[in-house]
């Protein structure tokens, strides 16, 4: 079973989210939250796999409360999707380096916030869909400080080929289709390279590949 806190200040919002995920067989809605510090708190209480979390809200935005949840050591297995009214937010990339696994738009359609849960509840991340990419190139591309200090020499060449495949939005069977691997030794490779640069998951793999250098903004579109 899936655990879901709902994360939003408008009431509606969260009913009409409720209503989709709650008639899923593996997804259990355990708590809702109005604004950024009850999330935090509901967080560490309830220890869920996902929040679903709106960007803007009172008392604590959702970007602090993401940075709070994936930063506490406890709720390392807690991941955190933001929802926002427009694609192209401009506090989604900040709550992608802050640790989200991902975003969703709100007015997605059903099926595709269902497939979001599971998604991410499985380790993954919500960086498939291309305007998520071109999200994170345009991003990238306004980067004006130093690249951080990144271990990439501590990759083999297969696993910068593989990081190369994850920064573009490619599954693990994907890569493995790719590369002419198993998906399980994609899967191996991804496990490793996460390990090696110390990223939480997929997302933080792929800010890290364009704010190293190793992917240019353009070059995935």
């Amino acid at each position: 079973m899936i655990r879901v806190v709902l994360v939003d200040d408008q009431t509606l919002v969260r009913a009409g989210f409720r209503s989709i995920l709650e008639g899923e067989p593996d997804i259990e809605i355990v708590a809702e939250a109005g604004d950024g510090e009850r999330a935090v708190s509901l967080a560490g209480e309830l220890r869920p796999d996902v929040v679903l979390m709106d960007i803007r809200m009172p008392v604590l935005d959702g970007l602090e409360a993401t940075r709070r949840i994936v930063s506490d050591p406890r709720l390392e297995t807690v991941k955190v999707v933001i929802l926002t009214t427009f694609d192209l937010d401009d506090y989604v990339y900040g709550a992608i380096k802050a640790g989200a696994s991902g975003f969703l738009v709100k007015d997605t359609e059903p099926p595709e916030l269902i497939h979001g849960v599971r998604v991410v509840a499985r380790g993954d991340a919500l960086l498939a869909p291309t305007v998520t990419r071109r999200l994170i190139a345009e991003f990238a591309s306004r980067i004006t400080a130093p690249p951080p200090a990144v271990e990439l020499n501590a990759l083999t060449d297969r696993e910068r080929e593989v990081l190369e495949l994850v920064a573009a939005g490619l599954s693990n069977e994907e890569i493995a289709a790719r590369l002419v691997l198993s998906p399980a030794t994609a899967k191996t490779h991804v496990s490793r390279i996460l390990a090696k640069l110390g990223a939480r998951d997929r997302a933080q793999l792929v800010v890290l590949a364009y704010e190293s250098g190793m992917i240019k903004p353009g070059w995935l579109s």
